[in-house]
């Protein structure tokens, strides 16, 4: 088919679409998407035995099983301390309706996903750092409403999505007529409808809920009328994302101004500062920067120089880990706990290339956890600072300290993790990317723990069961000496009468 002949009957949105579902029944696994996306949909409007009809539709798919189970645990979604190993346990943490709604987005890219950097592909990236960025700026707003809003704001390009994909040649018409990143502005003349009618017609055609084809439509920043619903504000919502993703992608200066200027646009349509809405994009940019492969934003290649680097370093790591876990083993019948502690905190440090480790001990007398030995920069100036009171305050370390665990945060500041940060750590600890800590407990009391972090020099950190098992045998082995001297303390300690 050449191009004239294609674009002829274009100009009618009919003949568009007509040639749009003869291309997906041709190059897509459409029946197998509409087949995965209803069983999704009905588990989420069911009310009888919802949790299991969604972890049924899930399951049903292994790729998407293992997609949400792997978001579940990222540091955007998974709850403080837990590890989910399931999609029944991903469904209990999250909810039926969270599940929905990220299983939804994740086939849609899924399906419409491509093997080289095409538009296509290009477009796909784009929609998916829009959902980033909503889903930040609706945990300020409204957390109970972020993961509708990721879909949302997914599907606000979808299509441009579609036509990218499964038009390429309409795309370059599109591109010749309106200019690069104008392919919008060309549609009606071109295509004879709007991208947007393309999506709602995609997401009416495989019977996506009403709300999330609602949010399908471009919001103008205005003031709120009377009028205004949960549905205009979720495709306020997903305008301005979409925008926002638009202008970080590029990763620019003039990207920047445009992106301060809608945060200010939309801010009171959304009911969110400008200061929290750019809050929310900076922290949406970290995100998309570590998850992204094509956008400018990532830096690709750089970014696959530092994870080869990494990747050798941690194979390194973990040899020291083994031989700092076999020497601990050789020497905890002798070694005393503080020499096993600092044997331990010197072998994490080398063996996961920490940029910063601590040790804090527990004085029962003082009612406090006192930091006693350290290595990283600038960590002994830090040492007088890092204590805190031993009576139990809800935060991630007291919870760590009970759970009597490894625990790994990967991002301690995101809004869902911030409340539980106290403020000692905020104050000389903050600038950690991610951070483990390992809590040292001998008989159910706790005696001390293990910190160490990552800052944003290294590239992001994700444990592997390997080094979960390393430092649970080493957390293990300081124990082990810890109660060693409470023995011997004890049969030492005066008889009563």
């Amino acid at each position: 088919m050449n191009l004239s002949a294609a674009m002829a009957p274009a100009t009618d949105g009919a003949a568009t679409l007509a040639l749009l579902w003869e291309q997906v029944r041709k190059q897509g696994d459409m029946p197998g998407f509409t087949k995965a996306i209803n069983s999704i949909l009905g588990a989420v409007r069911g009310e009888e035995e919802k949790e299991f009809s969604m972890t049924e539709a899930v399951l049903s798919d292994p790729v998407l099983t293992q997609k949400v189970l792997r978001l579940a645990n990222s540091g955007m979604y998974c709850a403080f301390g837990q590890r989910i190993s399931t999609v029944s346990k991903a469904v209990l943490v999250l909810g039926a309706d969270a599940i929905g709604h990220l299983a939804l987005g994740l086939k849609l890219i899924e399906e419409l996903s491509a093997d080289d950097p095409s538009s296509a592909h290009v477009e796909m990236e784009k929609s998916v750092l829009a959902g980033i960025v909503a889903r930040q700026v609706a945990v300020s707003a409204a957390p109970g409403d972020a993961e509708e809003a990721v879909v949302c704001s997914m599907l606000h390009s979808l299509g441009r999505m579609m036509v990218t994909y499964y038009l390429p040649q309409q795309w370059r018409a599109l591109q010749d007529s309106g200019g690069a990143g104008f392919e919008d502005a060309a549609a009606s003349a071109v295509l004879g409808l709007s991208m947007e009618d393309i999506g709602r017609a995609a997401a009416e055609k495989w019977g996506l809920p009403h709300r999330l084809i609602q949010s399908m439509r471009r919001m103008e920043p205005a003031a709120r009328s009377a009028s205004f619903s949960h549905d205009d504000w979720l495709a306020a919502l997903s305008t301005m994302a979409s925008q926002c993703a638009e202008s970080l992608w590029h990763d620019d200066e003039a990207g920047d101004v445009t992106v301060r200027a809608l945060a200010s646009s939309f801010s009171e349509m959304l009911g969110v500062t400008p200061d929290s809405i750019m809050s929310a994009v900076a922290r949406a940019r970290e995100v998309a920067a570590a998850g992204l492969s094509l956008a400018p934003l990532a830096r690709p290649a750089e970014r696959r120089a530092r994870v080869l680097a990494s990747s050798r370093m941690r194979a390194e790591g973990n040899k020291v880990l083994v031989l700092g876990v076999t020497d601990m083993r050789d020497a905890v019948r002798s070694a005393s706990p503080g020499q096993m502690m600092s044997m331990a905190l010197e072998t994490a440090y080398q063996g996961l290339s920490l940029t910063r480790a601590v040790a804090f001990m527990r004085i029962r007398r003082e009612k406090q956890y006192v930091a006693r030995l350290g290595f990283g920069s600038g960590v002994k100036a830090l040492l007088p600072a890092l204590k805190f009171d031993d009576a139990y305050t809800p935060n991630v370390f007291h919870a760590a300290l009970a759970s009597d665990r490894v625990i790994f945060i990967e991002h301690p500041r995101e809004p869902d993790f911030a409340a539980k940060m106290p403020a000692w750590w905020k104050q000389s600890l903050e600038g950690a990317r991610s951070f483990v800590i390992l809590p040292l407990s001998s008989h159910g009391q706790p005696a001390g723990f293990i910190y160490g972090d990552w800052d944003g020099n290294v590239p992001p950190v994700q444990l592997t069961p390997a080094e979960f098992g390393l430092l649970n045998d080493m957390r293990a082995l300081v124990v082990k000496a810890i109660e060693r001297r409470q023995l011997i303390e004890s049969a030492a300690a005066p008889k009563p009468d």
